[in-house]
């Protein structure tokens, strides 16, 4: 663990507030950032405001400090071309090829989730949704699986601000209801998407563990209805479960 108390350059300070945050469950006061990394009020204030306008930090409406788009985009980067790109690929090709349909990584970027990692199964009829597509939250497995991992209070308040439109006859428009997939998902521990996104596709998705932090990435797989049913598709779960569990070995090993 990094002593986030050392004492350093302000370029080291810069690096420290970003990696609080990002570590951080929740957004962050400015003193709490402050008496964190022993840093003067009115000097964390400053180093916020250079981050601010960098695009790296922004503020909620309570004042609270949070990660910026610019942040998201550079772990984004990070997580597409780091070293460990290839192992995921792997564990991911295994999966696909035991499935036989598409599988992939997704993350909650805002209220979109995002493809990180993708591999297509071998059958010549294909849904192409390649790495870094955003899929609505409330319409996919990922989406409503990573709802599902916030508290029941924070999750109604996001799911009552959002402007749900149906994409398909499926599609869950009505947020009484939505909460209750929710609810049902945070028991099952497994996200469902019966058509609701794309016409004539189904998927599914379980989530990667984070060790003792709260998971942040699922492993979806989906493909079309004249292949594989819904309920064809649930009866991979355990297989997903197992890769899930290697790549959370990858997503928690320390580079060397």
């Amino acid at each position: 663990m990094i002593n986030t108390k050392k004492k350093g350059s302000s370029v080291e300070r810069v690096l420290q507030i970003v990696e609080v945050l990002a570590s951080s469950q929740r957004p962050m006061s400015v003193s709490d950032l402050a008496e964190t990394l022993e840093v003067p009020v009115p000097s964390m204030y400053r180093l916020l405001d250079q981050l601010h306008g960098l695009g790296f930090v922004q503020l909620d409406l309570p004042g609270k400090v949070t990660c910026g788009k610019r942040m998201y985009k550079l772990a984004m980067n990070l997580l597409q071309n780091s070293d460990f790109k290839n192992e995921r690929l792997a564990i991911l090709n295994e999966l696909s090829a035991k499935i036989g349909e598409t599988v992939g990584i997704a993350i909650l970027q805002d209220l979109d989730v995002v493809y990180i990692d993708r591999v297509m199964s071998d059958w010549p009829l294909q849904i192409f949704l390649p790495s870094g597509t955003h899929v609505p939250v409330w319409a996919s497995a990922s989406g409503k699986l990573l709802l599902a991992q916030l508290s029941d209070e924070k999750c109604k308040r996001i799911v009552e601000k959002m402007s749900i439109h149906a994409l398909t006859t499926n599609t869950q428009t009505d947020k009484k209801q939505l909460m209750q997939t929710i609810t049902t998902t945070r028991d099952t521990e497994v996200g469902v998407d019966n058509e609701e996104f794309i016409p004539g596709m189904v998927a599914c998705a379980v989530m990667i563990p984070n060790n003792d932090q709260q998971a942040f990435a699922t492993v979806f797989t989906h493909g079309p209805t004249v292949r594989k049913t819904l309920e064809e598709l649930l009866s991979y779960v355990p297989l997903m479960q197992e890769a899930a569990n290697e790549l959370s070995v990858i997503f928690n090993q320390n580079y060397e």
